[in-house]
């Protein structure tokens, strides 16, 4: 008796090895950039299969920013009421590095999400930080407590948006000691020395630059992939056609942009290091200039930020390298200040420090206010324990 063809058997967690799956694939590529066919290969089935389970892409994605969220809400949850802000922030960092190539996605990614679901999803992270504000409020009487429960968040998720490897429990103990030393600094007690720093603003001079002063806002408000080339031409009062003899696409703008905002980091970090001698006060200051840069370029820095994943090889390598470089300074002067640091906790650190930027600025909803840099500077630099 001859035997059949062997079946296959469906796993009984389908829907959740897509979900899983199509989380790493939307924090790694984008939104737009990430394909139903892409996702359904990483889970080892035909995209007709996983229309089965979504019936497109926007369900799918939207059903992964509520599992993410999911997970960290029952995770804080777990810790029992009264518990220090250490066990509820262990926590939240236990999820967060368990599932970091997936939780990207809210950096950027979640405002391509309906209003509704958006409501639904800030809801849930309104949750996570009163949980983490709670345990705040009992151990410190400081000022702004909101503000600092956002930015230790900001330090713990800080780990999803970049691929510095270090062992599991020591990323968790980085992450965790960053946000604790967070929750316990006054963000109002501005030590001496930490400067004012004004970064140069890009002057359009030429009409090239004209189209690309304004098509950043437009990147950062829709998104790169929903803006087209008659928005652009429209805001600069040019034909669509007339962009061709400055760009030769759209991407190459973007990349501009991403450009753009690399030097610009360069040249203040350039200007806040001129005559620091002590490695301690050169951390600070260059703390004090990538807020400057935070505040003062907000729309560029969340496009270079957000739009990086979606540019080709050829047009993203260079931007990678400038990034690489000004990383490169941070960790060398981190580790002077701080002898015991190996490189990659100083650069996870380091990265740290930019996600208590992010979450305490958008927290400010970006008021360039002298008091609202040097709140942000102050806590940025609690994070990376300087």
């Amino acid at each position: 008796m001859t035997a059949g063809p062997p079946t296959t058997v469906r796993p009984r967690n389908r829907k959740q090895l897509i979900v899983e799956a199509a989380c790493r694939v939307f924090s790694g590529r984008g939104y737009h950039a990430a394909s139903m066919e892409e996702i359904a290969a990483a889970v080892g089935i035909t995209a007709a299969a996983l229309y089965r389970h979504f019936p497109n892409k926007y369900a799918l994605f939207a059903a992964c920013t509520d599992v993410m969220a999911d997970r960290l809400v029952a995770a804080v949850d777990e810790v029992p009421p009264g518990a220090p802000a250490a066990e509820v922030l262990a926590a939240a960092a236990r999820v967060t590095v368990e599932h970091r190539r997936s939780g990207g996605l809210y950096r950027w990614e979640a405002r391509y999400l309906e209003r509704a679901d958006r409501r639904r999803l800030g809801a849930k992270f309104v949750h996570l930080v009163k949980r983490v504000d709670e345990a705040v409020q009992r151990e410190y009487a400081l000022p702004d407590r909101r503000l600092r429960a956002v930015a230790a968040l900001g330090a713990i998720g800080s780990v999803t948006t970049h691929h510095v490897s270090v062992a599991r429990r020591r990323t968790e103990e980085l992450l965790v000691s960053a946000a604790l030393r967070v929750t316990a600094t006054d963000p109002t007690a501005v030590p001496e020395g930490v400067r004012h720093v004004e970064l140069p603003a890009p002057v359009p001079r030429t009409r090239r630059a004209e189209i690309l002063a304004a098509a950043v806002p437009l990147f950062a408000r829709d998104g790169f992939t929903s803006v087209t080339n008659g928005d652009i031409a429209r805001a600069v009062g040019l034909a669509p056609s007339a962009l061709y003899r400055h760009y030769p696409g759209k991407v190459d703008i973007l990349a501009a942009a991403c450009l753009q905002a690399a030097g610009l980091l360069a040249q203040g970090v350039e200007r806040s290091l001129r005559g620091v001698r002590d490695p301690h006060d050169a951390v600070v200051a260059l703390a004090a200039t990538y807020v400057a840069y935070s505040f003062e370029h907000t729309e560029l820095n969340s496009v270079a930020e957000a739009e990086l994943a979606g540019l080709p090889d050829t047009l993203r390598r260079p931007v990678v390298l400038a990034q690489r470089e000004h990383i490169a300074v941070w960790e060398q002067q981190l580790r002077l200040a701080r002898p015991e640091l190996d490189p990659r906790g100083a650069r996870t650190l380091v990265h740290a420090g930019f996600g208590v930027v992010v979450e305490a600025g958008r927290r400010l909803r970006w008021q360039d206010r002298p008091e609202h840099r040097d709140a942000v500077t102050v806590l940025m630099a609690a994070a990376l324990g300087v």
